[in-house]
């Protein structure tokens, strides 16, 4: 029995080696696949702004949901330290992502020796 899954597994890893080279993935990729064509820092370096980008959309759309909690409080205390505390998190949500932002394009001009990515 465990030469049998021996010999599946082998098989399974040999066949996930091969497959690249059936389908000719070591010329490069091909044009107009739409898959990213930049080496593994431009790539990680663009998903990490992008995710930096939606911090920051969301952290101003909490801090406008958090203006409106402010001025349908009425009065209420209770509601008015919420909407405060919302405020807070959404003006540090935003100073993060833009903090981020700035540090990714420091390191990506101090990693590419000025020549932007």
């Amino acid at each position: 029995m465990k030469n049998k899954i021996k010999s599946i597994v082998s098989f399974a890893f040999v066949l996930a080696l091969s497959l690249p080279v059936a389908a000719g993935a070591q010329f490069g990729i091909p044009a107009g696949t739409g898959v990213p064509e930049g080496s593994v820092t431009e790539i990680i370096i663009s998903v990490t702004q992008w995710l930096l980008y939606i911090v920051g959309f969301l952290g101003i759309i909490g801090f406008a949901i958090a203006g409106i909690l402010y001025l349908t409080a009425a009065g209420d205390d209770d509601r008015i330290t919420k909407a405060k505390n919302a405020m807070l998190y959404s003006i540090i949500g935003v100073i993060v992502a833009i903090a981020g932002v700035v540090a990714l394009r420091f390191a990506a001009n101090l990693l590419s020796a000025g020549n932007r990515l």
